[in-house]
């Protein structure tokens, strides 16, 4: 998100799968999709079963929080409530099987009205959360940005792979906040075609995207100077991107003011060189000089864990406990 003192400022399957999509799903999920591998397990991170023989249904751990992490219990409120509506075994899909898993949390069963694409009409499904981030901690409110892949089962029970990120709503409560609502991530269909250098992003082994922020890329609607920033970073290191522009709060958290996200024109990456940048034992001069290459690569809106000294403006770097968990980079259209 913008900087809080600043002023208001698919990857689309191959045809093969996007046709198994089309016919065996109803067409539901063929705006996300991702192919790219999976790196080591890091605490903060759900296993990926990417290497899973397509004979045998993912089964992926519960999301639990890393170290580091600010108001931990927050993070897996929300993570809870999602993987209760978008994970299930065979027979457990629909709304309603939902809003029993839901209400099974101690959670308003509603919420499951509000699942959106995480709930295909699929017999079985299995989620992995890839991580839990802040979209904005405030005293008594707080936007949880769960990122995660889905798995569903085809016409011959073979697990198809989707995702999304949802923005989880909370507000303060005892013994445990509550959640109040579910935005899923909606990146629109994927471009008729795609230009330099969407392509080479898409492309770039160094640059690790989930699901719906392959589908964003795939959309076109990402502006070209944060493709252009990404692939400049990716030069030196290589980071896992947790939001582009869908599944992010439309304003800046608390606010009035127009996030950067929803307009394309920012990204935020929660690790760097396999190390997650909320984690104690990450160095912070990694997550530094990371931040000061995004500035150097176009950025003029860092956010961080740490507020740096220095930049073409005075507010260029920023940090608050909402980017405690990642770096934001943002740009000007």
């Amino acid at each position: 998100m913008s900087a809080p003192s600043l002023p208001p400022g698919r990857r689309t399957a191959p045809p093969g799968r996007r046709a198994l999509l089309l016919a065996g799903l109803g067409g539901a999920l063929a705006a996300c999709s991702s192919g790219r591998p999976n790196p080591p397990r890091l605490p903060g991170s759900s296993p990926s079963p990417s290497s899973t023989p397509s004979s045998t249904f993912p089964a992926p751990a519960a999301w639990q929080p890393g170290p580091g992490e600010l108001q931990p219990d927050v993070k897996l409120r929300a993570v809870q409530v999602v993987e209760a509506v978008g994970g299930w075994p065979p027979g457990g899909q629909g709304v309603a099987a939902a809003r029993q898993r839901v209400a099974a949390l101690g959670a308003d069963p509603g919420l499951a009205d509000q699942g959106g694409a995480l709930l295909a009409d699929a017999p079985r499904a299995a989620l992995e959360v890839v991580y839990a981030q802040y979209g904005g901690l405030l005293a008594d409110s707080a936007s949880v940005l769960v990122v995660c892949r889905q798995w569903l089962a085809g016409p011959d029970g073979a697990p198809v792979s989707t995702g999304s990120t949802v923005d989880v709503r909370l507000s303060s409560a005892a013994p445990r906040w509550e959640v109040t609502a579910l935005h899923p991530a909606d990146p629109g269909p994927a471009a008729a075609a795609l230009g330099d250098p969407a392509t080479r992003v898409l492309a770039q082994p160094r640059i690790a995207l989930p699901p719906a922020a392959v589908a964003d890329v795939r959309s076109g609607q990402v502006h070209g100077a944060a493709l252009a920033a990404m692939l400049a970073l990716a030069g030196t290191y290589a980071f896992e991107v947790s939001v582009v522009r869908s599944g992010h709060p439309l304003l800046v958290f608390g606010t009035d003011r127009p996030s950067d996200h929803p307009q394309g024109r920012a990204f935020d990456i929660w690790r760097i060189d396999g190390r997650a940048v909320v984690d104690p034992a990450t160095p912070a001069d990694l997550v530094d000089s990371f931040m000061r290459a995004a500035a150097a690569a176009g950025s003029y809106n860092v956010g961080g864990p740490r507020l740096l000294l220095g930049g073409a403006t005075a507010n260029q770097f920023f940090s608050d406990a909402t980017h405690h968990d990642h770096v934001h980079a943002g740009f000007l259209g």
